[in-house]
């Protein structure tokens, strides 16, 4: 399979050796991440042109997706319909009539599909001006309408490398290799009856009927589940291995603090903290996240604990993903604390020099006994004197390494993790599966419910005549757009045009203020600081402000177009307000007749419940990047979807719960192969988790 007609026997050889590759073909794969044979034939079809179900143009029906074969019966037209936004339209002709093909950003095709090509298109059909038509297909050229028919897999691609050369390339390794190392233990194969690696990546590929196809991703999802959930093991008995010196005893001052503040904690809380306060009386370091919706009172509980390991003598640390975030949570622990006699500093990377300097010295000594911040406290040079317990604010923005980073800047001290991305907890057992889990999930009693009302862009009068009602009831009002400035190529409003709108024209009698990302960190705190004062009534912003912005006096939460954003994301902007007393509002502005968005609007308005939502999300999105698997350090999931196979899922945690947790490193050394692939897939989540 190298270079002749030779071919090694390995998924490792670099596919630039293959027949028919080389260096250029190569270096475009390199794009798609592939570079070995085994990631070339884990490179999975998106999905199935089944054209032995072909329909004839007569027969077509809206809302299908469908085959059919046809000619070009018209030269291509082009129009432009708006900025970034072109339109390629043919007509093909069968034996039974014709139908218009649209194809978007697409120009180049006037020159392939002339007039009296043969054209096979696969495509969704729909209601057009002048009847139906397929909008953007996958199309192929064909050298007879009559072509054989069978299934196609369909490929993700990228610019110089096409389907077709994709596809031969597919074809030539499934049909040269020789061997397909198995690295499943014989006894899972056969426990769980499933094909064996050939069968399973030939019928991914090439499934001959679609009982193969639903055999070989059976095996391929179980594979990946597998593996991952092995990793996570792996991990999480490496950190139970590392040994603390630090065993802080729960002090009778933390229950007399709690009997202090000005509400009870609820139930969620009390038994969360209880969780809290049992790890970390013992000498294995504490790995645990609390996971809980928003508003439902994490923070309390992680001051709980902080103030817990200072009570014994200790340094405590809270990282938070931004400086806005991080000098919150310094402002209410100094309010807490301070009465306590208890020094918090604050170190982000905006600091003056001679204030770092200062700062750093002090944590070196232990004068600061609780230091908040950014991902500055995890950086060369931050030296702590005694850390014990080290707590990171919304998890899913920090990635495993720069949890292991904060781990290693003391004497292995405790970790407690937070997030108010509420995940189902089958779920939430992969993507933190590394971690002990705490859930809240009551809110404080008293606190009252967020109206949220969706409304089409024509009913933008409308809504802003209500903020105006409330700005001048002395309430301040939080506008969400999806960009920060006008864009060519998508359509949606932008926080510069809004803001410079609003205060030129529609809220010109009251004070508009801009934050977005792209500010620098200065002038961001400044604007967020004189919203907090009051001195901002209407705040234009982008989705910076989704994490843990805290300003009672906002009642009302405009996002525009809502639509481009998931349920989770809509969920977390929503609670930036409802922090208060006074009744809170939130409005979805969007601009979609797709059915799913449509669908998210009705959810957002029917419910609060954070659990419920994500559930939701995962049902119309997949999980994607609502679970943050990139920034974990996760590995990216192929084929595996964490909703739709939930129950491959439950069997594999289970059989690896019965057969590997308790002889984990036996259970590896008896078989190699599997030990070997975990330690490649170790090295793909973090190169810094230790493995022995």
């Amino acid at each position: 399979m190298s270079r002749g007609d030779e071919m090694k026997d390995s998924f490792e050889e670099n596919i630039q050796f293959i027949k028919g590759v080389g260096p250029k073909k190569a270096a475009r794969l390199k794009r798609l991440n592939i570079e070995t044979v085994q990631e070339m034939l884990y490179h999975f079809p998106r999905d199935y042109d089944d054209r032995r179900n072909t329909k004839k143009v007569s027969h077509l029906v809206a809302g299908e997706k469908v085959t059919i074969y046809g000619r070009i019966i018209e030269e291509p037209q082009i129009s432009k319909i708006r900025k970034g936004l072109s339109l390629t339209k043919v007509k093909m002709r069968d034996d039974t009539g014709s139908v218009s093909v649209i194809f978007f950003n697409q120009p180049f095709l006037k020159k392939n599909l002339t007039m009296g090509t043969e054209v096979m298109v696969n495509g969704k059909v729909k209601v057009g001006y002048k009847g139906l038509e397929i909008t953007n297909p996958v199309y192929e050229r064909v050298e007879s309408a009559n072509s054989e028919a069978q299934v196609i897999p369909i490929y993700s691609t990228t610019e110089g490398l096409t389907q077709k050369e994709i596809y031969r390339m597919q074809k030539q390794l499934l049909s040269t290799i020789k061997e397909f190392p198995e690295f499943l233990p014989e006894e899972i194969i056969k426990k769980n009856r499933l094909c064996d690696l050939r069968f399973a990546l030939c019928g991914i590929h090439f499934p001959k009927t679609t009982q193969d196809l639903k055999v070989a991703k059976y095996r391929l999802v179980f594979d990946e589940f597998f593996l991952l959930n092995l990793s996570l093991l792996s991990i999480k008995k490496q950190f139970k291995k590392q040994k603390s010196s630090i065993a802080l005893h729960i002090k009778d001052d933390v229950y007399e603090f709690i009997q202090g503040l000005p509400f009870r904690l609820t139930s969620a809380q009390r038994k969360t903290l209880d969780e809290i306060f049992d790890d970390i009386q013992r000498t294995t370091p504490m790995n645990r996240l609390v996971q809980g919706d928003v508003g439902s009172g994490k923070t309390i509980v992680a001051v709980c604990a902080l103030l817990n390991c200072v009570l014994n003598g200790y340094q405590g640390a809270m990282m938070a993903p931004t400086e806005i975030l991080a000098e919150q949570h310094y402002e209410a622990l100094k309010e807490l604390l301070s009465p306590l006699n208890i020094e918090v500093g604050l170190l982000v990377g905006s600091m003056t020099k001679k204030n770092k300097e200062r700062l750093l010295e002090r944590i070196a000594k232990g004068e600061v006994q609780i230091v908040t911040g950014t991902h500055a406290l995890i950086q060369e040079g931050v030296v702590f004197h005694n850390l014990a317990l080290a707590v990171t604010d919304e998890q899913h923005r920090f990635g495993v390494r720069q949890r292991a980073s904060l781990m290693n800047k003391g004497a292995n001290p405790h970790i407690l993790v937070m997030t108010a991305t509420p995940i189902p907890r089958t779920l939430a057992l992969i993507v933190y599966g590394d971690l002990d889990i705490s859930t809240i999930d009551e809110l404080p009693p008293g606190r009252k419910s967020i109206k949220t009302f969706s409304a089409s862009k024509k009913k933008r009068e409308d809504v802003y005549t209500f903020i105006k009602k409330e700005l001048d009831n002395g309430r301040q009002a939080y506008v969400v757009c999806p960009l920060v400035e006008e864009s060519e190529s998508i359509e949606a409003e932008s926080a510069t045009e809004i803001a410079t709108l609003f205060s030129h024209t529609i809220f010109k009698s009251y004070r508009v203020g801009l934050l977005h990302g792209k500010m620098p960190s200065k002038e961001k705190e400044t604007v967020m600081n004189a919203f907090k004062r009051k001195e901002i009534d209407i705040l234009v912003s982008t989705t910076v402000i989704e994490v843990g912005v805290n300003v009672p006096n906002a009642t009302v939460m405009i996002i525009e177009n809502a639509e481009r954003f998931g349920l989770a994301q809509l969920h977390q902007l929503r609670g930036r307000v409802g922090r208060g007393d006074s009744q809170s509002y939130c409005i979805l502005i969007h601009n979609s007749k797709s059915d799913i968005a449509k669908e998210r609007m009705k959810i957002m308005e029917k419910t609060t419940d954070g659990f419920l939502i994500s559930e939701k999300d995962l049902e119309l999105r997949g999980p994607g990047e609502f679970f943050g698997i990139r920034q974990h350090g996760l590995p990216e999931l192929k084929i595996a979807n964490l909703f739709k196979h939930i129950k491959i899922l439950k069997i594999v945690q289970q059989q690896i719960k019965e057969l590997i947790e308790v002889d984990f490193e036996g259970f590896l050394k008896e078989h190699p192969a599997l030990e070997k692939k975990l330690i490649n897939q170790l090295r793909k989540i973090d190169d810094e988790i230790p493995y022995s």
